[in-house]
């Protein structure tokens, strides 16, 4: 399980970097290492296409996975932290 730190930031037990990438692959990448992970667990989905910081999260949010958050990292960089709760994929 992710735990989160004392200054709020969650520990991941995956990271994918989709930084260079554009919708629908973002999307279609965050469901193929959803679908690696275990129920509870957290992914962390570094993206830098900025449509993706509502298209990720919606589309994952339809296919009853939880997002925690998201956030810009940098410039031009937003994280999106995702629990997976579906178990049917």
């Amino acid at each position: 399980m992710a735990r989160e730190h004392e200054n709020g930031a969650l520990n991941p037990q995956r990271e994918l970097d989709l930084r260079g990438e554009v919708c629908p692959y973002t999307y279609v990448k965050t469901r193929l290492a959803l679908e690696e992970m275990e129920v509870g667990q957290v992914l962390q989905v570094l993206v830098d296409y900025e449509p993706a910081t509502r298209n990720v999260p919606r589309s994952v949010t339809l296919q009853g996975d939880e997002v925690l958050k998201v956030e810009p990292i940098g410039e031009g960089t937003w994280a999106i932290w995702i629990r997976k709760r579906n178990p049917s994929i």
